[in-house]
């Protein structure tokens, strides 16, 4: 048996997102967001379904929140749902929806968990997208006014925080592909919503350094690692263009300028940054979340644009999603990250599979494969810290079976099974091996 033991302080936690979980999504206040209205437009989400109740954590977080301390999490990275807390975007507050946040928070420190707000993960207040949204650079003003407004309602109680979740998927996937909210599919729309994204960012971290110098701030991306399909060297060069373009958002903000690849790929389109902007962007942040699932097996295509490189099917396992079983891939873009932009700190904000996994006839979910893929990727983790990188917490994605966007209930990726008719949760195999894992600190890599 080989036990690998992680550092004393490493943090154990669990995430969740607002939109997937919450419900709730048209009370107490709370206003529409483009999630609302994205699944209420038929044919957008498999079988039609809805964030209309989730897992209904909303009237239910004491529950979960009781979940969590019998698993010994130390932290609890949740979403806060703008729309819920200011129902227009900006100007009028909606006092529900802060005392929801705050009741919350204040159930996690009782219960002994750090909590650990993201401000956006994807469910941006339908109002704002009606004046442009993400491509409209006042967003990121709007979204500073907003970060504000948490950091001073809940800023007693909480200490590290994150900007934005994967602000390259609200861009391509909101705004070039449609498979998200608010479904557009168009490059310039693409490019400025990234710009007005990092802008955002920049602002809402000097609101906290003005506000709670003693806070951290991050933010959080998503990595792929990307292959050649081949050892051609078109390939190979098609695979090293796909891995710079990881650098969409960490490079303005530890380097000042997008990376080369995305300006030889895009030229005028690709919005440049005003000295002010620059400014912002880089204002300094404590760590980098990292968000990884699999990698990117690539090959040369002349036909595909921007950069000449497509995506093939990958040759190993893959999980319920298609994605690629690929645990050495964690370890090499958290290594990247170090490499390259040397963060005082990194995350894994995210990590975990979905499978179909189903209950017996008792009732117990026996999810031994995605057991086995959270322990292969947390001995990767382990690795990296031995190479001295400083990663410092592991965050699984994710704490409940829930609403996975374009996908709908279909895909399963929590720890915890989710009764979708009873709303009843139970835990998995694997949930119960991730409460022994955070208890003795250390896995079992034969085990």
């Amino acid at each position: 048996m080989a036990t690998l033991a992680f550092p004393e302080g490493f943090v154990w936690g669990a995430a969740t997102a607002s939109y997937q979980i919450e419900g709730a999504w048209n009370e107490d206040g709370k206003g529409p967001s483009i999630w609302d209205e994205f699944t209420h437009t038929p044919g957008k989400i498999k079988n039609g379904d809805t964030g209309d109740v989730a897992c209904d954590h909303y009237h239910r977080y004491r529950e979960d929140v009781a979940l969590m301390k019998s698993l010994g999490l130390e932290a609890y990275r949740f979403s806060i749902s703008w729309p819920r807390v200011l129902p227009e975007g900006q100007g009028a507050v909606n006092e529900a929806g802060l005392d929801f946040y705050s009741r919350l928070i204040d159930e996690l420190l009782a219960a002994g968990i750090t909590p650990t707000p993201t401000l956006y993960h994807w469910d941006l207040p339908l109002a704002l997208h009606h004046l442009g949204g993400w491509p409209n650079v006042d967003t990121a003003g709007w979204f500073a006014d907003y970060a504000e407004l948490c950091f001073r309602r809940f800023g007693d109680r909480v200490s590290r925080w994150i900007t934005l979740n994967e602000p390259q998927v609200v861009a391509s996937v909101g705004y070039l592909s449609g498979h998200h909210a608010p479904g557009h599919r168009d490059q310039r729309e693409c490019l400025h919503a990234g710009h007005t994204l990092l802008v955002g960012h920049g602002m809402a971290v000097q609101r906290l350094r003005s506000l709670l110098p003693e806070a951290e701030i991050g933010i959080t991306v998503d990595l792929w690692p990307a292959h050649p399909a081949t050892d051609s060297e078109e390939d190979r060069a098609a695979a090293q263009r796909w891995a710079e373009a990881n650098g969409w958002f960490l490079d303005p903000i530890f380097q000042g300028d997008y990376p080369a690849v995305m300006r030889d790929a895009y030229g005028e389109l690709l919005p440049e940054f005003t000295g002010e902007q620059r400014s912002v962007v880089q204002e300094g942040i404590d760590f980098i979340g990292v968000n990884n699932y699999s990698r990117s097996v690539v090959r040369h295509n002349p036909a595909a644009d921007p950069c000449q490189a497509e995506m093939v099917p990958p040759p190993g396992p893959i999980t319920a999603m298609g994605w690629e079983i690929y645990p050495p891939g964690l370890a090499e873009v958290v290594k990247w990250v170090h490499e390259r932009f040397a963060p005082p700190a990194i995350y894994v904000t995210e990590n975990g599979a979905a499978f179909d996994d189903r209950p017996d006839a008792s009732g117990r979910v026996e999810d031994e494969d995605r057991r086995m893929y959270i322990r292969d990727y947390l001995a990767e983790v382990h690795r990296t810290i031995g190479a001295g990188v400083p990663v410092r917490g592991y965050y699984v994605w994710s704490l409940l079976d829930n609403f996975e966007w374009a996908e709908g209930y279909s895909k399963r990726f929590g720890i915890t099974r989710v009764n979708y008719d009873t709303l009843a949760r139970t835990l998995k195999r694997s949930g119960e091996w991730y409460g022994e894992v955070v208890r003795s600190n250390s896995i079992d890599t034969e085990a």
